[in-house]
């Protein structure tokens, strides 16, 4: 098998950065086995592999929590989606948030994260890294002041997403970057609602670069999974200590599916954003629409900055509802294509209500989202049936 291991180069032999964006998805971290011409990555289900010596190990592997061959050219191929040199799986994109946090945080360490942060994040390091002496405090990320605002001198850390789960707020990367590498402190994407296709922090002065790979690079809602990709060789030593000594690493399987899915990025990702622009052009119209969250909207605050630095808008929609909040819940049990469901990212369309399902965990604080906030993940089904059912759940 031609995988590349993880002391290689992370675009793999074939696909590398000399490559198209969907040329590297397809090619990138494994050409066909030499033995048998298998053209796609075997799953190697095993626990163990067998050593020729005490320490002489076939390829770098002993066993499957500290490397596996499928995981392996997982890792190249991912890295070589965000043009890095490095790139570590994880079992979830918590479990990458996680190793992230753990790595580059110690007690008495400040963040700064945003204030429509994912439910998830915040929850990790408002109930758990607090616990551990680490304080945190939330700006704006479309807010260049603000974050400047606040960086303290134990800042270690920012922590953005861009576009924002749920608001769909835009953060400048390179300005943000340049905020961060003042103080000595690193930048940490969260790519997930844009991916690799659309964007590419590190390019743009960011650390490190964080994914959901559930979402749009799995894309299929068949698997959970987290990716951390960077430049950096010290940083991502203490990822692969952190994977290994941790052990919330995927399965064979699970990284099997998730390169599978990596392979159709590119044009999934055009028919995400094919459809996202169409809905939104009906939404902004309605009668029960307040407003469109949506960064391609020439009126979104961030629509400057997400032009400059993504290729296109992506397919995820924010709205909020006239009615309020009992407005939002029935959209959200009307629709029928779109089915209520958390995640995104996925070819179907989902449909849900953040302040009651994925950022509950925010009810109360600082980051606690609109009762009348509805996100919509578009997926690629055909355009006008996705508009006629909201448009028949909106009557």
């Amino acid at each position: 098998m031609s995988t590349t291991n993880d002391e290689g180069n992370a675009n793999g032999k074939a696909g590398g950065s000399s490559h198209g964006f969907a040329t590297r998805a397809i090619h990138a971290g494994f050409e066909p086995d030499p033995q048998t011409g298998a053209v796609n990555v075997p799953i190697y289900a095993s626990s163990t592999f067998a050593q020729d010596g005490v320490g002489n190990m076939r390829g770098g592997y002993e066993y499957a929590r500290t490397g596996n061959p499928t995981r392996t050219a997982l890792e190249a191929n991912l890295a070589a989606l965000e043009n890095g040199a490095h790139g570590r799986a994880f079992s979830s994109g918590m479990a990458a948030t996680d190793c992230a946090l753990r790595s580059m945080l110690r007690p008495g360490d400040h963040l700064v994260i945003p204030d429509d942060a994912y439910g998830g994040t915040f929850r990790l390091i408002d109930k758990v890294f607090s616990q551990w002496g680490v304080t945190y405090t939330p700006a704006a990320v479309n807010d260049l002041d603000a974050i400047r605002a606040a960086v303290t001198p134990t800042t270690k850390l920012v922590w953005i997403e861009t576009p924002t789960n749920p608001l769909l707020n835009v953060g400048d990367i390179a300005a943000i970057s340049q905020i961060a590498h003042a103080a000595d402190a690193k930048l940490v994407v969260d790519n997930t609602f844009a991916s690799p296709y659309l964007q590419q922090p590190l390019a743009l002065g960011a650390d490190v670069v964080l994914h959901s790979t559930t979402k749009y690079i799995g894309g299929h809602s068949d698997v959970v999974g987290g990716v951390l990709v960077t430049d950096d060789e010290e940083l991502d030593s203490h990822f692969a200590f952190l994977q290994n000594g941790a052990g919330g690493v995927p399965s064979p399987f699970d990284a099997y599916l998730t390169f599978r899915g990596a392979k159709t990025l590119a044009v999934r990702m055009d028919k995400h954003c094919d459809n996202a622009e169409a809905i939104v052009e009906v939404l902004q119209s309605h009668p029960a629409i307040a407003s469109v969250l949506y960064p391609g909207l020439e009126g979104h605050p961030g629509h400057e900055v997400a032009a400059r630095q993504m290729s296109r808008f992506g397919g995820m929609i924010s709205v909020r509802l006239k009615g309020g909040q009992r407005a939002a819940h029935d959209l959200c049990a009307r629709t029928k294509l779109f089915t209520l469901a958390e995640s995104l990212g996925g070819i179907e369309s989902l449909i849900e209500h953040p302040g009651a399902m994925t950022h509950a965990s925010t009810a109360g604080t600082l980051l606690e989202v609109p009762d009348d906030l509805v996100r919509l993940s578009v997926g690629i089904e055909d355009t006008a049936d996705l508009i006629d059912d909201l448009k028949q759940a909106l009557r």
